[in-house]
């Protein structure tokens, strides 16, 4: 088949495209946590089209694909809001999981029927490992009957025959990764308190398991107020492995003989900001061999390494971001994508390096010349300093811009904000490529994956360092010559929320502006917020009440005569990060100052949107703004959306 030479010149975000809202909400499911049980893999994945259900499903030796958790259940854990963990799976064949709604334990068979293990209200459960020989679970319990703010964390086991828990670690704000030894004597853990978040510093304890089950005395290995733990893990033989930035990078070492050895000191992250539990980066296979993912300006690789002969190898595979990795006998499993692949549930061969997809996050396909591949770029920003980001040009088969123009831009601010973004293929980036749009994302100072120098950046700085680094990224290819200074636009969810905001009220550059769960209130996100995110601010902004009026200086929302750009907003109605009233509240205040504006509030969605109606409503009415705002009409027949003081 061959295609014209000569393409259609339409206005930008004009351009007709087979990267539908359609296609993105009704063909894409969310992949998360991987386990291995031998050479079976379960993952869970997340389902827009029944409402957001999360299930387990089982790949079985064979190659065989099935549902392991049973309709209704929706496998996910509420605890630290951000969930994870959420299911271990035993030796019978089936598996124990957090149900949703009730935040209960639920026992599952290898043949689908399901019966609740737990029954004690206001108790959320995460991270849980099986204690094979003791016939019992051993988990992180967040005891929720003294209020969301006073969360109890603990360490428990929990008989797999009666449900019934004993407290086995407690004493801190927050406890994670409860990882057993080979030979079921000695528990290791992670914890950190107030005002630390794990990123900032945590602890590495251990301690012997006695006959009964009850721990001796903790010690702690390794970790501080300065320093971040990642993924305890024990090796084949024995031997406690962690992920440590003592170095300034998130590095490998292990424990022998009682002494904290490094394993391959590079300046590369082995290890990620755990904002979920159930997060791994590494495993062991049969010889003890570790497999790791390492990430280097913003593309994460596969590599081994041998803990004997320090020899490290990059394995040779099409993937620049990996998730969830673990590690079986001969192969290993991962939520992996490539540059122009979606993210998918992958199978490596350890011995051969051949790899098998054995889900995609999208069933949607789109012929390469509709498709935008992400170019890493550097610029200048303040400070004498670099930053970094992703640029994705206008792409589109049939279709380019009017002679003498430049597309507009749009600058993807993440969330987090000590989150990160890469080079993997998205369809919601390609979803404005293709419509003639230009697209950079930002991975400003703050981010993680370069390094913890880097992500220190944004202490004290929140909205200003990262605001900073979005405008350079755009002043950048404004440089270059890739987009019009005059049509720049600024998006970002949660965090990334709170960024554009900021730009749109602190700073007069960009033109417009689409807040998706984004804060406006810094004073009520540090007072009304879940335990986890309570005092994430002292470190990004400075302790409250103390500062309370830097507090007040940094909320758009006490700022609105500053504002001069139109923008969106977009909210869940059970939103406990952000709550609804910060979305409302800026609503009202730019609708008063007479600024364009429209807010889009879904009933039913929490923080991050996870029903198919709410993903294609989004992304066309974000598209339908930028119309109106910019003066062109989609090809898409999109439903209005009520825009508040639009001129004309």
């Amino acid at each position: 088949m061959t295609h014209p030479a000569i393409k259609t010149p339409l206005p930008f975000g004009g351009w007709p495209s087979p990267v539908t809202a359609e296609l993105i909400a009704g063909a894409t499911i969310r992949l998360g946590q991987i386990a291995l049980r031998g050479s079976e893999i379960v993952w869970s994945e997340g389902r827009p089209q029944e409402q957001g259900r999360n299930v387990l499903v089982r790949r079985a030796a064979d190659g065989a694909l099935a549902d392991l958790s049973p309709a209704p259940f929706n496998v996910r854990t509420r605890a630290h809001e951000y969930g994870g963990g959420a299911f271990a799976l035993l030796a019978d064949g089936g598996a124990v999981f957090s149900h949703y709604d009730d935040q209960q334990l639920v026992h599952v068979d290898a043949a689908g029927a399901a019966k609740a293990l737990t029954h004690d209200a206001d108790q959320r459960y995460a991270d849980a490992i099986v204690d094979p020989a003791r016939r019992r679970l051993i988990a992180v319990r967040e005891d929720h009957r003294a209020g969301a703010a006073d969360a109890v964390a603990t360490i428990v086991s929990i008989s797999l025959d009666t449900g019934a828990a004993r407290v086995l670690v407690e004493g801190h704000d927050f406890l994670a990764s409860p990882a057993l030894s080979p030979d079921e004597r000695q528990l290791a853990w992670l914890a950190w308190d107030h005002p630390n978040m794990p990123w900032d510093g945590c602890e590495l304890w251990l301690a012997d398991v006695a006959a009964d089950g009850s721990l001796g005395t903790p010690r702690r290995i390794a970790g501080g107020a300065q320093e971040s733990i990642f993924q305890p893990q024990w090796s084949p033989r024995g031997e406690l492995h962690f992920v440590s930035d003592r170095s300034g990078w998130w590095n490998l070492y292990r424990l022998r003989d009682g002494a904290t050895q490094p394993l391959h000191p590079m300046a590369a992250e082995f290890g990620e900001p755990q904002w979920a539990f159930g997060m791994s980066r590494y495993g062991f296979d049969a010889t003890g061999r570790i497999v790791c993912a390492v990430s280097q300006r913003g593309v994460t690789r596969l590599a081994t390494l041998d803990p004997e002969t320090g020899a490290f190898e990059w394995l040779a595979t099409p993937f620049c971001t990996i998730e969830s990795l673990r590690v079986g006998a001969d192969f290993a499993a991962f939520v992996g994508a490539t540059p122009t692949q979606a993210s998918a549930v992958v199978r490596l061969d350890l011995a051969s390096g051949a790899h098998e997809v054995l889900r995609s996050s999208s069933a949607a396909n789109a012929e390469v010349d509709f498709l935008s591949l992400a170019e890493p770029i550097t610029f200048p920003t303040e400070g004498g300093l670099d930053a970094h980001a992703f640029f994705y040009a206008p792409t589109n088969r049939d279709a380019r811009g009017p002679d003498g123009e430049r597309p507009p831009l749009i600058v993807i601010t993440h969330g987090g904000p000590t989150g990160t973004t890469d080079a993997g293929f998205k369809w919601s980036i390609q979803f404005w490529t293709s419509r003639g749009f230009a697209v950079v994302d930002v991975n400003y100072g703050g981010s993680s994956g370069y390094g913890r120098a880097y992500r220190a950046r944004l202490d004290g700085q929140w909205g200003v360092i990262d605001v900073d680094d979005a405008i350079h990224a755009a002043r950048f290819l404004i440089a270059r010559g890739d987009v019009d200074a005059d049509r720049i636009a600024i998006r970002g969810g949660s965090a990334g929320g709170y960024t554009t905001l900021s730009a749109l009220t602190f700073r007069h550059f960009f033109k417009a502006g689409a807040s998706h769960y984004g804060i406006g209130d810094l004073e009520t996100l540090a007072t009304a917020t879940h335990k986890f995110e309570s005092r994430y601010l002292d470190r990004l902004i400075g302790p409250y009440p103390a500062q309370r009026a830097l507090y007040r200086a940094r909320s758009p929302v006490h700022h609105t005569t500053q504002l001069s750009s139109p923008m969106i907003l977009f909210q869940g109605a059970e939103d406990k990060a952000v709550p609804p009233s910060q979305a409302q509240a800026m609503y009202d205040a730019v609708a008063a100052k007479g600024l364009p504006v429209a807010y889009l509030l879904f009933e039913g969605e929490q923080h991050g949107f996870r029903r198919a109606s709410t993903i294609r409503r989004v992304l066309e009415a974000e598209l339908f703004f930028y119309g109106r705002v910019f003066g062109f009409a989609p090809a898409d027949a999109i439903e209005p959306v009520e825009i508040r003081n639009l001129p004309g």
